[in-house]
């Protein structure tokens, strides 16, 4: 039994679409759950939700909220914990400013993000937002690591319903462009640490001034811990960036840059600030002040700034001039005018590249057309990913989803590591000297000859967490029997430093045969052949890589990543189970509003929902949960068989209708087994009540598809009026209720 005012399961709140999903989905878990005396409760996760509990001195009795975040944050490492983890925002900094505006126009006394702190106050206010920003959720509850793929059920689904893959032409130009030195893979150095380097880790810049500063001290790191530490030279990425442009230039195609600014919150928006500046170069030149503004926040911030200034119009009228002497740039929204430039978060190359190679390596253009583009990745630890990728499909045309093979992915995600683990220790260097990482005992772990701008950070791997993924990659092989390659880079200094981990560990075990050693280039290529002839994969990664392959390879097998099984096996015995990977889908709630009509498709809550229920059985002995579980599974089963799944266009099923049709058929499966007769006998009138009711309640949920809707806020809906619209038949509520 769950303790510490914890539920037996927790279902997250979130944002955007699985959140308004989760309004129609959850009363009908909480009620098919009660039946097995099992608590289904939500945390609040949500970006509203985590703004709200970050001030509670400002507001009153009635507004404040619990910090969610905190305390899930300390229960994911209790044997007892069972998450349901659903998608939500990563926010860049235009959509925290849109959150905490909508909040104060609800009647929060929250104050404004301060763009420019000036005062203690203002800076103090900042912190609390920057907490809040980017991936501020993964961090805190990953506390395991990661094993995803593709459910059975769905991957035949998939092969028997191919989706659309767009054609490879032998000629295509799209390409990957990434930095040829003075990126962060080149300047990496890597240790592991001893027992007599073990503790407090001390990071200190000495200037070319004279003045040491401390950039951070007091992390405590034990021994076997891998400490990576490395920069990325603005100079060479401006130099990169420039040569770029005009190469794209001179070929006639899209200019698109692809990062991760919501997870890598710190380094992605400089680093796109860089691209903004360099785009806009003729511009910062003939107006000197422009330095002054942030372009981080991207093309959309900028422009409004540049607004408010007394000579803003001559200003527009440059970056007019200038943008019609660029290449075209690729966009995010053709009709609207807006770029992959205006806004850091719209691209995030791990949705942006996999649907480009989708669709055939081409983009879409201002002219709201597709055409070949330049995939700008600066750094080059993961891009010869995505370069491979394009190559590999230039020489054989687009993979076939109804004959492919399937990638699962064995992930080193707990406890922070790597490179998503290291914002508190990400720094945009203030002047030229020398950053130096100085361990308890006093070595000098790293040591780096660095440039004022310049992006330095530092990254920490527990040994803990190295040996708990090495074995659960042994356990996945073992269970599939298939091809299993550890993403490892013999080049690279970290990836050296995890392989003297790797390779003892799977000599030891006898078991070194079964798996291979590859750079991620080599692997991408191995990989995509292997699917190709119908054969399976096991993806063993970093922690970015995890993020990057489990939306690549499910994009090109699946049509999606939402639709995937991802399971945090926490490293204190719990556990999580994430709703696929496909982020909150914005677009979706946009249709929703406009149309009444919810596409987002709730397979990863089904699959995650069944992985729940079974882990809850095998923790406590709830046999009844067994059964719930396994009636999930055939539930799942059933909405797939049936073409179950939501429509893309109003006037089609939508996401309500799919969660009608899952407790009818999760209903029926626990009325006819014969495990448990109680269960059985509960649910036999339930599942005849539904199917009786079935053209009452088809008819009561699409009444009034087509209208905008109002939901009474977006990052902080108003819940009647949410649920009025995501739970609109009054006979389906009867019966559920």
């Amino acid at each position: 039994m769950a303790d510490k005012g914890m539920p037996a399961i927790v279902y997250t709140k979130v944002d955007e679409a699985p959140e308004l999903a989760s309004y129609s989905l959850l009363p009908i878990v909480q009620r098919f759950a009660k039946a097995a005396g099992i608590s289904v409760a939500t945390r609040d996760i949500s970006l509203a939700g985590r703004i709200i509990s970050a001030f509670p001195e400002r507001l009153t009795a009635a507004q404040k909220q619990a910090d969610d975040l905190a305390g899930l944050g300390e229960w994911v490492k209790t044997p007892e914990a069972n998450v349901i983890k659903l998608p939500n925002v990563s926010a860049s900094v235009p959509q925290l400013v849109a959150a905490i505006k909508e909040l104060q126009g609800q009647g929060y006394a929250l104050p404004d993000y301060p763009a420019e702190p000036a005062t203690a106050e203002e800076k103090e206010i900042r912190a609390r937002y920057d907490a809040i920003k980017g991936s501020a959720v993964n961090p805190v509850l990953r506390e395991g690591n990661s094993d995803r793929r593709a459910a059975k059920a769905v991957k035949n689904y998939a092969k028997a319903h191919p989706h659309s893959m767009g054609k490879w032409a032998a000629d295509s130009k799209t390409r990957v462009a990434a930095m040829s030195g003075g990126d962060f893979f080149s300047n990496e150095t890597s240790v592991t640490l001893s027992a007599a380097q073990a503790g407090p880790v001390k990071i200190e810049l000495s200037g070319a001034s004279g003045k040491v500063t401390v950039l951070k001290e007091g992390d405590s790191l034990p021994e076997g811990t891998v400490v990576d530490a490395t920069f990325m030279s603005a100079k060479a990425l401006d130099a990169f960036l420039a040569d770029e442009i005009e190469k794209t230039k001179a070929e006639g195609i899209l200019f698109s840059v692809h990062l991760k600014a919501t997870m890598m919150k710190v380094s992605d928006p400089i680093i796109f600030g860089h691209v903004v500046k360099a785009w806009l170069k003729p511009v910062y030149e003939k107006h000197p002040d422009l330095a002054g503004l942030d372009a981080n926040g991207g093309l959309g911030s900028l422009l409004a700034q540049i607004r408010s200034l007394p000579d803003g119009a001559a200003i527009l009228a440059d970056i007019d001039a200038t943008m019609a002497a660029r290449p075209p740039l690729y966009m995010v929204n053709s009709d609207k005018g807006i770029t992959n430039l205006h806004v850091p978060s719209d691209v995030i190359i791990d949705a942006s590249m996999p649907a480009l190679l989708r669709a055939g390596g081409k983009g879409w253009g201002p002219d709201g057309k597709e055409a070949d583009t330049v995939c700008v990745i600066p750094d080059t630890s993961y891009a010869p990913v995505y370069d491979e990728s394009v190559k590999y499909f230039i020489e054989t045309g687009a993979l076939d989803p109804a004959t492919a093979g399937t990638v699962q992915n064995i992930g080193l995600m707990a406890q922070k590591a790597e490179e998503y683990g290291s914002h508190p220790t990400t720094f945009e260097i203030p002047e030229d000297g020398t950053v130096r990482v100085i361990a308890a005992n006093g070595d000098v772990l790293h040591e780096h000859k660095v440039e004022k701008g310049d992006i330095w950070r530092l990254c920490s791997t527990r040994k803990a967490a190295i040996l708990d993924w090495v074995q659960l990659a042994i356990d996945r092989q073992r269970l599939e029997g298939c091809q299993a390659i550890f993403w490892l880079d013999e080049a690279r200094a970290h990836d050296r430093e995890l392989l003297a981990y790797v390779r003892p560990i799977l000599k030891d075990k006898g078991v070194e045969a079964k798996f291979q050693v590859l750079a991620p280039r080599e692997a991408t290529r191995l990989s995509f052949e292997t699917i190709r002839a119908g054969k399976d994969s096991i993806a063993i990664t970093g922690n970015v890589l995890r993020d990057y392959l489990t939306d690549l390879f499910p994009i090109l097998e699946l049509g999606t990543s939402a639709k995937m099984l991802s399971i945090v096996k926490l490293m204190q015995g719990g556990g999580m189970f994430e709703t696929g990977a496909g982020g909150s889908a914005p677009k979706h709630v946009q249709q929703l509003m406009e149309e009444n009509h919810l596409r987002w498709d709730s397979l990863g809550e089904f699959c995650a929902l069944g992985e729940s229920l079974s882990f809850l059985a095998e923790a406590t002995g709830n046999e009844k949960a067994r059964v719930l579980g396994a009636a999930v599974d055939q539930a799942t089963q059933g909405i797939l068989d049936h073409d179950r799944s939501p429509g893309r266009k109003a006037g089609q099923p939508d996401n309500r209708d799919s969660h009608f049709w899952f407790a009818l058929y999760w209903a029926d499966a626990l009325a006819k087994q014969n495990s448990d007769a109680e269960l059985a006998a509960e649910f036999a009138p339930i599942a005849k009540a539904l199917s009786e009711g079935e053209a009452t309640i088809t008819a009561e949920l699409r009444a009034d598809r087509g209208k905008p809707v109002d939901l009474g806020g977006y990052y902080h809906g108003d819940a009647a009026k949410t649920a009025a619209v995501m739970r609109p038949s009054r006979t389906l509520n009867a019966i559920i209720d």
